[in-house]
């Protein structure tokens, strides 16, 4: 295997979202300087969904009119699209246009949605593009997209994000029988100026796209990437022998230790390997874990965390985004592909996901609140919880991957139907009828 070819699919999965995740944790810095306020992330999860537009138009055309759609001008098209769409979201995110007689961060939004779509469609388009190469390669193109979140998260650490100072202030408290006002001590949360402004780092995003468009560029021209192309002689990531296939010349082909592709088809799906109810359990557990993993536990983060205070947030969110490209790596060497274990995982993954959003909803007084046991189970909850469900992502996309390009279509079909059924489902729960409560950094209510 080519170390230049694991570092161009690393850089080319880390393109995948590292618009809108970086768009997210600055979210901190934004808000208080636009009409919209802390409505933003609202609008923000709409506009997401919408631009489900875009891997629903690929995925149609996959369908319906195979071999018409140009993959690679595709890709080359929303790459592009998502480093224009982030240098001017540099130039004019503060500006505000007059709509119904109030100030609105119009170009601030059209350009969310653009690097909406572009994220979005990449779930349709780069993973069928790695089919072209060898199937190692499809587990490096994962760590980058774990890598996504993380990196923007420690350029905002860097950039002091969110960081809250506790201050002393006086308010006035009127006693029941007083005309005078009593003077109170409270703390009062205070948000530290960053280091560098929010157009410095949507630069620095712009500059992550023009990588990854470079590194699409090297995956198709040059010599190096070339030799790792999957070619005619390998079929499944098995290669043949003399011009036949394994699978033909012993009937079976063994692609993994836990399953056997028989000869005889056991569904029309991909290769035949799994049985139709086998394939709607894969694509099943797929749109679930993305429901969790994308929308639905993270929608409720600051609920779960800030209560604990502030430090267990912001290691809550960092040890998260780690162990992200963690569950990546770990599946390189140990790639259990078991529909039973996967399960496991999943269940594992969903009974902390309740754990969270049940201290979520006991927001601002959870359990152990005023323990450190409670800082250290959150903080433990947050790391299994982005570490069991990211492996399953990950040993998904490489069973699909053995099942072909069609496969992969549908694999990034269903990641985003699935964050889209979270995000229907928690869009009004939080923004609508607001069941979930902030804690105070500052001042716990707790008894």
């Amino acid at each position: 295997m080519s170390l230049f070819t694991h570092i161009l699919a690393c850089l080319l999965g880390m393109g995948s979202w590292v618009s809108i995740n970086g768009l997210w944790v600055e979210l901190p810095l934004l808000v208080p300087q636009i009409p919209e306020g802390w409505y933003l992330p609202s609008y923000l999860s709409v506009l997401i969904q919408m631009a489900n537009v875009g891997p629903l138009f690929v995925t149609l055309m996959h369908r319906f009119q195979p071999g018409k759609l140009n993959e690679t001008a595709v890709i080359y098209f929303i790459i592009g699209l998502g480093t224009a769409a982030s240098l001017l979201l540099a130039l004019f995110w503060k500006e505000t246009t007059v709509v119904a007689g109030a100030p609105r961060s119009v170009a601030l939004l059209v350009l969310t949605f653009f690097l909406s779509t572009v994220d979005c469609t990449s779930s349709v388009t780069f993973l069928p593009f790695m089919m072209r190469l060898k199937p190692q390669y499809l587990t490096t193109y994962y760590i980058g997209e774990g890598l996504s979140g993380l990196l923007p998260a420690l350029v905002a650490l860097v950039q002091g994000v969110g960081v809250v100072d506790c201050v002393n202030v006086t308010a006035a408290a009127w006693a029941p029988n007083q005309t005078a006002a009593a003077a109170a001590t409270e703390l009062e949360a205070r948000y530290q100026p960053a280091n560098f402004s929010p157009e410095v780092f949507f630069y620095f995003l712009s500059a992550m796209m023009l990588v990854c468009l470079v590194a699409f560029l090297l995956l198709n021209h040059h010599p190096a990437v070339a030799r790792e192309h999957r070619n005619g002689d390998y079929t499944n990531g098995v290669k043949a022998t003399h011009g036949r296939s394994q699978a033909s010349e012993k009937g079976a082909v063994r692609t993994d230790p836990f399953r056997v592709v028989n000869a005889e088809p056991r569904s029309g799906f991909g290769t035949g390997a799994y049985s139709t109810r086998e394939v709607l359990y894969i694509f099943g557990i797929l749109a679930w874990v993305n429901a969790l993993t994308n929308v639905v536990v993270p929608s409720v983060q600051s609920y779960s965390c800030l209560p604990y205070g502030n430090k267990a947030y912001h290691l809550s969110a960092t040890m998260a985004a780690v162990a992200n490209p963690l569950a990546c790596f770990i599946a390189v060497f140990i790639p259990i592909r078991s529909l039973l274990s996967m399960g496991v995982l999943t269940c594992l993954g969903t009974g902390v996901a309740a754990y969270i959003v049940s201290m979520a909803a006991l927001s601002p007084c959870p359990l152990l609140v005023h323990d450190t046991s409670g800082v250290v189970l959150i903080v433990c909850a947050w790391i299994v919880f982005v570490l069991t469900l990211s492996y399953v992502k990950v040993i998904i996309g490489v069973i699909l991957r053995d099942e072909g390009h069609s496969a992969l279509v549908w694999c990034g079909a269903v990641v985003q139907l699935g964050s889209l059924l979270g995000a229907v489902t928690m869009f009004p729960l939080v923004s609508v009828y607001s069941l979930f409560s902030s804690g105070d950094p500052c001042n716990s209510k707790c008894p």
